[in-house]
């Protein structure tokens, strides 16, 4: 039969200091190479998702501008009489830039149309076209994420660039049809 004291000194037995110190070490030298990758795969995450939205709007720009001739937001939104007591959009093209402009964007998008751009909410042989994009306002900025606003300028420019200050969003141009996020380092996108 063995020693009650030899016994006793086995199950006091741990892990010293120096065990302890290496683990700990090890781990943290585990996590400063994972970390950055998880940080990687999220900013890799949201340039998917701004590439996604852009996708889907400037899908939507291209087959509006199909049938009609004109970018949404060029064409006067308002002052529709809508069938089967539909709201009529909202948005007059003021030279194709600026809020009301923005507005006729979003109703043009998001509504039934009819040839000349009016929207409405309701359909019928007259307004046959849409909705191209089911929802209103635009999904956020997927980069800043809480920014859903969008700039309508109407200057033709091909090369059109983010605002300075990069207030997120979107930028667009109802003369080119050019749709972009409004933060210059994802202005290519």
């Amino acid at each position: 039969m063995k020693n009650p004291s030899f016994i006793k000194k086995q199950i006091q037995k741990g892990f010293t200091l120096v065990e302890l110190l290496i683990v700990v070490i090890i781990l943290a030298i585990l996590a400063a190479i994972v970390v950055p990758q998880f940080t990687a795969t999220t900013d890799d995450a949201k340039v998917a998702a701004l590439d996604s939205t852009l996708g889907n709007i400037r899908s939507a720009i291209d087959l509006y501008y199909q049938q009609h001739g004109k970018y949404p937001g060029a064409l006067t939104a308002a002052g529709a009489t809508c069938p089967n007591t539909g709201t009529a959009g909202t948005g007059i093209a003021t030279g194709g830039a600026g809020t009301t402009a923005e507005d006729a964007f979003l109703s043009q998008l998001v509504g039934y149309t009819n040839l000349a751009g009016q929207a409405c909410s309701t359909t019928d042989t007259t307004f046959k076209f849409g909705p191209y994009l089911k929802k209103r306002p635009l999904p956020v900025d997927a980069i800043q994420g809480a920014v859903s606003t969008i700039e309508v300028t109407a200057s033709g420019n091909l090369v059109m660039t983010a605002t300075t200050g990069n207030p997120g969003g979107y930028k667009y141009d109802t003369k080119t049809g050019k749709f972009i996020t409004n933060i210059t380092a994802y202005e290519t996108h």
